[in-house]
């Protein structure tokens, strides 16, 4: 090739590579770009005169300056960075709803509790039983107060579930575009510009939720979802579903649209933003509503309960105080039957915060705790009725017809916070009296007394019916109604009998009666007042917490949640900021760098005019020789 040629080839290869480099600055402030190199290799030499003989420069290619595994570092980190932001946020909402003297459950506890002890203090007062009483509708309305306002967070969230999904399938069909325009293009060369603009809809997918990403041999690349479910495969996406796929209208799954029913795949959904949604909604949302639910069922329960054991003004057995409603119980979509199972409370102590999936294998039902998954297969009689399991009865009676495969979902505080309400009305209900008395016999010798009696049964049918418990010196023993105690070795006994239960302390003597019988009559007496008092200091809820601690737990629980949140976006934060600026590093412009090849190039091209304006001289020259 001749000097014009080669430094025609020289022109043409330093403008190309000065485009790219104008291409690079313009393109300097724009997110996502990647800069671009212009790659110049040497035409084939040709073989002249015993020697090869260089014949100039060509383009091989504009190359596109990214790194694969930097890219990925970014997609994680934007993924994690955006999950743990959300949560943070999330949380402390939660936290502060709960923790707020304004808002919050302790201030009224507190009340409810102080009402009781002036009502102790003078229990024939219509003032201290209509304050209490009064208090108790407190306590009922700031449960459901608290509860609602939780639930708006849970509208809000599952809201932002489907704003998510719906934005999840417009960036997947977006990268299934993108696919086919790079496949399409590939031929050609390297798309560089699109290729780009698929690292930008990348990112922003992995702010939604995390993904994994494969190439194929045609530039398409293939994103995965969970443990591998696909969201793109090529040219072709997936959409996903955000709908009730396990039977809570008010906890919408993540499904996967197939040409059947959606699978759920709520549970393999990590990071993110969807991430952060279905983990606060699960581990924050749920928890706390179901923990302040059944806080609220067992206060309920556990005064229901002790006022059933003592006396009205009416001189009558207490009624209840409060309705603390019943588990919420829904049937799965597809089931073959939509009858569902009565479920009830029985002891209350026993509940746990989990939600459970009672399932029919055709056979036997079986309980599974969603919590951690322990599956117990229910006992069932003649009646249908199961043994109890964590405080739940269920009566599978009523699903005759339940085929294989039938599931409900079975919540059994969920909505206690909701459900309280006081059912008394006539504060003369309150049972600040006990039920029985207890008086030592006028001709006892003995040295024994009565500690204390007190009901046991509020159901039992002779409960303020008289008795009479005599002590027999020859066997050594208390006798009542034909039942025999025989004397404690401490010189402690416990009769129990038609409901009650008393107990002796002290050395009796043979013929020493004890009389029990009902307290009408005794305004004055506040024993079973003072009994539902110290139920605040009893560990009653899940059996090993007192009510204030059962609200406390729940404070620590949302607290350190919120922290951990915090101290996650912190470090997400920081590892977010070091992989932008790594794919700076990598695939950034510098503008010092280009401004240096911008200047390299302008000189490289007019040394090229140059070799074509000398070349040019000398062959007019050689041209002249001739024509002399």
């Amino acid at each position: 090739m001749s000097a014009s040629g080669i430094g025609t080839s020289a022109l043409l290869a330093f403008q190309r590579a000065i485009g790219t480099t104008s291409n690079n600055i313009a393109n300097s402030a724009t997110e996502g770009y990647s800069r671009q190199r212009t790659e110049l290799s040497n035409l084939t030499p040709q073989f002249l005169g015993g020697s090869f003989q260089g014949q100039g420069v060509q383009v091989d290619t504009i190359r596109r300056i990214s790194d694969d595994f930097v890219n990925t570092q970014l997609r994680n980190s934007i993924s994690d960075q955006s999950n743990a932001e959300l949560r943070a946020s999330l949380a402390g909402r939660i936290d502060d709803l709960l923790g707020s003297s304004s808002s919050g459950l302790t201030p009224v506890l507190q009340d409810f509790f102080d009402a009781g002890q002036d009502l102790a203090n003078d229990p024939t007062s219509s003032a201290a039983r209509t304050v209490f009483l009064t208090e108790a509708e407190s306590l009922a309305e700031r449960f459901s107060s608290i509860d609602k306002r939780i639930e708006e967070q849970r509208d809000i969230i599952n809201g932002q579930i489907r704003t998510n999904v719906e934005e999840i399938n417009s960036l997947t069909s977006a990268i299934a575009g993108l696919n086919r325009e790079i496949v399409a293009k590939s031929t050609q060369g390297a798309p560089n510009d699109l290729l780009d603009q698929r690292d930008r809809v990348l990112n922003q997918l992995a702010e939604k939720v995390n993904v994994r990403i494969t190439e194929q041999d045609d530039g398409a690349v293939n994103v995965f979802v969970g443990n591998g479910q696909s969201l793109v495969l090529g040219g072709n996406n997936r959409e996903l579903v955000a709908q009730s796929l396990t039977g809570d209208p008010r906890a919408p799954d993540i499904g996967l649209a197939t040409s059947g029913n959606p699978v759920n795949i709520s549970r393999f959904i990590q990071g993110g933003e969807l991430g952060a949604l279905l983990e606060t909604r699960t581990g924050i949302i749920d928890e706390a509503q179901n923990t302040l639910g059944r806080l609220a069922i067992s206060i309920g329960a556990e005064f229901n309960q002790q006022n059933n054991l003592g006396l009205d003004q009416n001189d009558a057995l207490g009624a209840d105080i409060f309705d603390i409603g019943a588990p919420a119980v829904r049937a799965f979509p597809g089931n073959s039957l939509s009858a569902n199972p009565a479920v009830s409370f029985g002891d209350t102590r026993d509940l746990t915060t989990s939600d459970y999936r009672l399932s029919f294998d055709g056979t036997d039902y079986q309980l599974t705790r969603l919590s951690d998954g322990e599956t117990t297969t229910l006992t069932v009689d003649g009646d249908g009725i199961a043994e109890p399991v964590d405080g739940l009865i269920i009566d599978v009676d009523g699903l005759a017809g339940a085929v294989d495969g039938d599931q409900w979902l079975i919540q059994p505080t969920r909505n206690g916070a909701r459900d309280l309400s006081v059912e008394m009305t006539d504060p003369a209900g309150i049972a600040a009296a006990a039920a029985v008395r207890a008086d030592r016999g006028e001709d006892n010798t003995g040295t024994a007394s009565i500690a204390s009696v007190r009901a046991v049964d509020a159901d039992a049918p002779d409960l303020l019916a008289d008795a009479v418990v005599t002590f027999d010196g020859a066997t050594q023993e208390f006798q009542v109604g034909g039942e025999s105690f025989a004397l404690g070795a401490d010189g402690v006994t416990t009769v129990s009998f038609n409901g009650w239960e008393m107990e002796i302390r002290g050395t009796p003597a043979g013929g020493d009666t004890f009389e029990v019988s009902s307290n009408e009559g005794f305004p004055g007496d506040n024993r079973n007042m003072l009994a539902m008092n110290d139920l605040a200091d009893e560990r009653l809820v899940g059996g090993d917490r007192t009510f204030g601690d059962g609200y406390n737990s729940l404070l620590a629980q949302v607290g350190t949640r919120t922290r951990q949140a915090q101290v996650a976006q912190q470090s997400a934060d920081a590892q977010l900021e070091q992989a932008r600026a790594q794919r700076e590093a990598v695939s950034g412009v510098n503008l010092d760098e280009e401004a240096a090849d911008l200047i390299r190039y302008q000189q490289a091209y007019q040394a090229a005019a140059q070799v074509i304006s000398v070349s040019n001289s000398l062959f007019d020259s050689l041209l002249g020789a001739f024509r002399r």
